[in-house]
């Protein structure tokens, strides 16, 4: 991991260096998703179930691609409880986090008796992307399938790659928990595409939400205004930002934690300290030679991690406000009084004992955050992505005829004569 120091003069153009990783999608890459979602819309299943077969080893018209509540059900009987009662446990606390989230429909009503208001209605269908294979992510179903339940959504469609066709049990059971209803064996640019579109066995949805790889972000930024979506996401990452008190041990392993993700993971330390930045950057050189996914870790760190010393406190948390990490842990003393400081992080751990990975699997929080720096103007998944809003007008005579000669002047100020007429055969009755 390399080191830089705010007081030398290029240490932004570094920085700007590691944050723009993620901005670009290969041509390739684009080439291919395109292709893919042009199949998909015109030939439905037939092109949906030929890249399943290429791509994740089995053949859906032979074994099936739908797994049932049933099915999910029985995933439970083959589980032990060392892990049910953890998933049991983080589905509570999601739940009630999330619980907070919930938006009422409200009207105002003036004196003049018009009815203003908002209605907040839940979206009727929504797909749910799922990773799926060897790196099933049971953690992903429940951070999404429990703020759809909780909005109310009509229709939840989830879909997950199962390569070879192998199912993972832990997902399943997890799916359960949450309260799914249907899981469909397909994934990748293909799975976003009937998404969106709809084929003979996938349904049509509204908006599409989760997690996956550059082949299914891409597939859901192209599609953005066929359907919905939650966000661009892009390779996790995380910001340490600690004080001379932070203990090394603790900021390597959650500098790892993250860099384990992928080889596209970053990982930021930041700290005014000079003798831990040395200290922590030794380490993670050490440690990262002792995880099962080594290789993984040291790209990671060599090609998208980055120490930055600054001058002092304040200093580091513009850094961080620069960075709008994924992740933003505060190591540091009386971390709570410091947070009015954070304008740009998707989520904020607080002190020495808040890791980000308690906040992946147990808090409560949501885990699907943004990521690429969007936090600047993007907010966790939660229970108002499942929802819209509509705005209620409903003026009366007197409403209109007080307020109507505004509207008209305003329209004929916009060369709008027809917008002008439309309010004027209201209050000259």
């Amino acid at each position: 991991m390399e080191v830089i120091n705010t007081r030398e003069g290029s240490w932004q153009d570094r920085l700007n260096s590691i944050l723009a990783r993620t901005r670009q999608v290969p041509d390739e890459i684009d080439e291919a998703v395109r292709e893919i979602i042009d199949a998909v819309r015109e030939k439905g299943d037939v092109a949906l179930f030929d890249y399943t077969n290429r791509f994740d080893g089995f053949d859906p018209a032979e074994e099936g691609i739908t797994i049932t509540r049933d099915e999910m059900g029985n995933a439970l009987s083959r589980l032990g409880e060392d892990i049910l009662v953890p998933l049991r446990q983080a589905a509570s606390r999601i739940e009630k986090f999330h619980l907070y989230q919930k938006e009422d429909s409200w009207t105002i009503k003036e004196d003049n008796g018009s009815i203003l208001g908002q209605q907040v209605t839940p979206i009727d269908r929504v797909g749910i992307y799922i990773p799926g294979g060897k790196n099933a992510f049971p953690s992903t179903v429940l951070m999404n399938v429990i703020p759809a339940k909780i909005a109310g959504v009509g229709r939840i469609v989830v879909v997950s790659p199962t390569p070879d066709g192998i199912v993972n049990d832990t997902l399943l059971a997890a799916a359960h928990i949450a309260g799914a209803e249907e899981i469909f064996k397909v994934g990748g640019a293909q799975a976003v595409a009937a998404l969106a579109y709809g084929t003979q066995s996938i349904p049509k949805v509204d908006k599409v939400v989760g997690p996956g790889n550059i082949y299914v972000a891409h597939a859901k930024r192209l599609l953005m205004g066929t359907i919905g979506i939650d966000a661009f996401a892009g390779p996790s990452e995380i910001l340490v930002l600690a004080d001379e008190h932070a203990d090394a041990r603790m900021v390597v392993a959650d500098l790892l934690s993250q860099a384990e993700h992928d080889s596209m993971a970053s990982s930021i330390f930041v700290t005014p300290s000079e003798s831990l930045a040395q200290d922590v950057v030794d380490r993670c050189a050490r440690e990262a030679e002792t995880l099962p996914r080594k290789e993984v870790v040291t790209s990671s760190l060599k090609n998208h991690g980055i120490c930055v010393v600054t001058r002092d406190l304040d200093e580091a948390f513009l850094v961080a406000n620069t960075v709008a990490p994924e992740h933003l842990e505060l190591m540091i003393l009386d971390a709570y009084e410091h947070i009015g400081k954070v304008r740009n992080a998707g989520a904020i751990f607080l002190g020495y004992y808040s890791p980000e990975a308690i906040g992946d699997y147990i808090a409560g929080p949501n885990h699907t955050l943004p990521t690429g720096s969007t936090s600047r103007f993007s907010s966790p998944l939660g229970v108002y992505d499942f929802v819209k809003r509509s705005s209620i007008i409903g003026f009366t005579q007197q409403a209109t005829r007080e307020l109507g000669p505004l509207a008209v002047k305003i329209a004929r100020a916009e060369n709008l004569e027809a917008h002008a007429r439309s309010v004027e055969t209201r209050f000259k009755q």
